[in-house]
């Protein structure tokens, strides 16, 4: 049974003083007003942090297994329950880390500002007491992810190694790349906000070495932001390469404009044999002697093969049709993510990152520097920078609330063609699950893309794609190595990388990769 968290009581000396001064109509000072919000703002995120350790352990209660269940299994499952908990723990920790980083950070760089302006040592307590605060939570927040990203990135790296070859081990490496690069740059954020916290102490202290704390604060905080601006703009990089390549496809309704005239030529031609066979026939049931019969029942079957031919042709063609439009929808699905990526590496990453980084240098300076302790620069830069990677957040947030809605309110729309989709839950049940941000969207518009992008791709030995022509096949095949899962991605031949896709075991790996890929720059 989960050990209940207690909170530990706020020491007096780390909240803001009571003001001695008051106006006669017992209102409060505009100094005291500036110190309830800083200590409102200590306390709520105290008791959030509290909160939300306790609804973690309650979301995970009784889900890992007792000992002794087994031994292989067992181990695997532990393992698996311990990096779910604490990714749960994590993702319960964000949102108040957004409201951290995007309000309560800025709002005290407001805060430590004015108090340097007007040399208020009072409000320079509660601002430093206020930090310590906000620091601490973003480090654990920080640490907390560091390690779950470490957990990632060492079971995907097995996971490559276990797999060799193909789009498990393409997916498997490229996870192994990104959780680690992760794992790197949370280790240095850590530091970066243990610096923080260290500044922030001495200055709730006084310490004599106040201004060599800000100073590191400022330069691990500066060079955490350029490490994440730099990587955004990698990011950015990549994103455009895959939305070039992609565009470099075509329009798939001019690529495939000759198969189609042709197909359709065929469809014409059929249906002009099968008018014929039964003008033949229509002729020979007039005709009279002993070999009416014989001639007649010859041309009806001539009429009736005729017939079939006509059908085919016209089923050929509307399939190919059916399949150009698919090709042309994911095509274009494929571009606006890439987009996207780049939309919201460039604001949130790039831009926003830098500006924080500027901030931090700003801090850097500031802390041997009186007459910069006042400049309202440093304040501006950190606010800039925490409005864009806040702005980036909540619309991320946003969007995945309103896919798991979609998820649980109309499960139809991205269900599987061959497959019956799940009961639509209700408004209120569908609006409980898009507030789960704990949980990821499984069966969302970017799945159902990667089916049609596979059911295109994939071999004439999967189910429902060996109506697909060789010229529709090779241009969605194009697409993959367009979107990087191609045979050297999947470190393959040609040949052996077409042979996975025909082969049905490989089904989900590849619905998986296409997946990934789809989302990644």
């Amino acid at each position: 049974m989960s050990t209940p968290v207690h909170r530990t009581p706020t020491r007096q000396s780390a909240a803001a003083p009571t003001s001695p001064r008051q106006r006669r109509d017992g209102s409060l000072s505009g100094n005291s007003l500036e110190h309830a919000v800083l200590r409102m703002q200590s306390g709520a995120g105290n008791r959030a942090t509290a909160a939300v350790v306790q609804r973690a352990r309650g979301m995970d209660k009784g889900k890992v297994p007792q000992a002794g269940g087994g031994s292989a299994g067992a181990k695997r499952s532990y393992r698996d329950e311990i990096a779910a908990l604490l990714d749960r723990f994590k993702k319960s920790l964000e949102p108040i880390d957004t409201f951290i980083k995007g309000v309560q950070t800025p709002t005290n760089a407001g805060f430590t500002q004015q108090a340097a302006a007007a040399a208020n040592e009072g409000l320079k307590h509660s601002v430093a007491a206020s930090g310590t605060s906000a620091a601490s939570e973003n480090l654990l927040t920080e640490v907390t992810g560091t390690v779950v990203n470490g957990m990632d990135a060492y079971k995907n790296m097995k996971d490559a190694k276990k797999h060799e070859s193909g789009a498990g081990h393409h997916t498997a490496r490229k996870k192994t790349k990104v959780k680690g690069a992760d794992t790197v740059i949370g280790a240095a954020g850590s530091a970066g906000y243990s610096a923080g916290i260290a500044k922030e102490v001495t200055k709730l202290h006084k310490a004599a070495d106040a201004a060599v704390a800000s100073e590191a604060s400022g330069i691990a905080s500066a060079s955490v932001g350029a490490i994440k601006a730099v990587r955004a703009a990698f990011r950015v990089g990549g994103a455009a390469s895959k939305y070039k390549k992609v565009k470099e496809l075509g329009d798939p309704h001019l690529v495939h404009a000759q198969s189609l005239a042709r197909l359709n030529e065929s469809r014409e031609q059929a249906e002009w044999a099968a008018a014929e066979a039964y003008v033949a026939l229509d002729a020979y049931w007039d005709h009279e002697g002993q070999e009416r019969l014989e001639l007649v029942s010859q041309a009806i079957d001539a009429a009736w093969e005729a017939t079939g031919e006509a059908r085919d042709a016209a089923e050929s063609l509307q399939l190919a049709e059916k399949d150009v439009e698919k090709l042309n929808t994911v095509q274009e699905y494929a571009k606006k993510k890439q987009l996207t990526k780049i939309g919201k590496e460039a604001i949130g990453g790039a831009l926003g990152e830098s500006t924080k980084a500027a901030a931090g240098v700003v801090t850097a300076v500031a802390a041997g520097t009186a007459g910069l302790a006042s400049n309202p620069v440093g304040w501006g830069l950190a606010g800039a920078g925490a409005g864009l990677v806040l702005g980036v957040t909540l619309y991320k947030a946003l969007r995945a609330a309103t896919k798991r809605y979609e998820e649980a309110r109309h499960p139809e729309h991205w269900a599987p063609e061959n497959e019956t989709p799940a009961e639509a839950s209700s408004r209120t049940e569908s609006l409980q699950h898009a507030l789960k941000f704990w949980q990821k969207v499984s069966k969302g518009e970017r799945q159902a893309m990667a089916r049609e992008i596979y059911s295109l791709a994939a071999g004439p030995d999967i189910k429902d794609a060996g109506s697909t022509t060789t010229e529709m096949r090779d241009s969605a095949r194009a697409l993959l190595i367009a979107l990087k899962s191609g045979p050297t991605n999947h470190k393959l031949e040609p040949e052996a990388w077409a042979a996975t896709l025909n082969d049905p075991a490989e089904t989900t790996g590849w619905i998986k990769e296409i997946a990934e890929q789809l989302a990644s720059g």
